[in-house]
């Protein structure tokens, strides 16, 4: 059988480049942050923590928050007639 060739962050070196302003530690106000059900929020990975990361497909696209699984947040997205259901660190979400 033959493998799949590379994995989950394949072609991305363009899109997760950080901006020099951006390079640094990752703040814990950003880690620690908290959202509500319903909150509209944008996907927006930190390259820096891996865990919890979406698909780069989902990059830059707004979502609303579902519920909480962990640590993490069931993210709702729409990608072309589909609703998704994804589940992201709040380190790669932002309000909108």
């Amino acid at each position: 059988m033959v493998q799949r060739t590379g994995g989950s962050r394949r072609k991305t070196r363009s899109k997760f480049k950080k901006s020099i302003r951006r390079k640094g530690k990752i703040s814990l106000s950003k880690y620690f942050q908290t959202f509500n059900e319903n909150d509209i929020v944008r996907l927006n990975a930190e390259p820096a923590y891996q865990k919890g990361m979406y698909f780069p497909r989902f990059h830059n696209k707004a979502g609303i928050i579902r519920g909480k699984k962990g640590k993490c947040y069931e993210v709702m997205i729409k990608d072309g007639n589909k609703e998704k259901m994804l589940i992201v660190h709040p380190v790669h979400l932002k309000k909108a």
